[in-house]
């Protein structure tokens, strides 16, 4: 399950203004890398919508079945915002519905589970 956590208004080249809607995953455990401690946190994912501001901002809170997972890109430069610095990264996270987990999964492990 991932939540409508938040939206975002863009801009597109012709002056428009349109929407993304903020998703955000489950709560995890994760390790630090840096003090081996465990911290919390959640996964979040932008996705496009065709809903005007006002729509965006009544689906805040609103819960949907998928989830998000970590998909490699091409790297690219991230700055912190916390501290400005700046990392490479080769991943973004993206939202996959229940119905793209079926489209992807091979038919076999499809037949296992039934």
């Amino acid at each position: 399950m991932v939540t409508i956590a938040d939206y975002k208004t863009y801009q597109r080249e012709d002056g428009t203004d349109f929407q993304v809607l903020v998703v955000q995953g489950e709560v995890e455990a994760v390790r630090s890398k840096k003090t081996g401690k465990l911290y919390l946190t959640a996964k979040t994912a932008k996705v496009a919508c065709t809903f005007d501001a006002s729509m965006c901002q009544a689906l805040i809170g609103t819960e949907m079945d998928g989830r998000i997972k970590k998909v490699k890109v091409d790297p690219y430069e991230y700055a912190i915002p916390e501290t400005g610095e700046i990392i490479t990264l080769n991943h973004r996270y993206e939202f996959v519905s229940e119905l793209d987990d079926l489209e992807t999964k091979p038919l076999k492990t499809m037949l296992a589970a039934a």
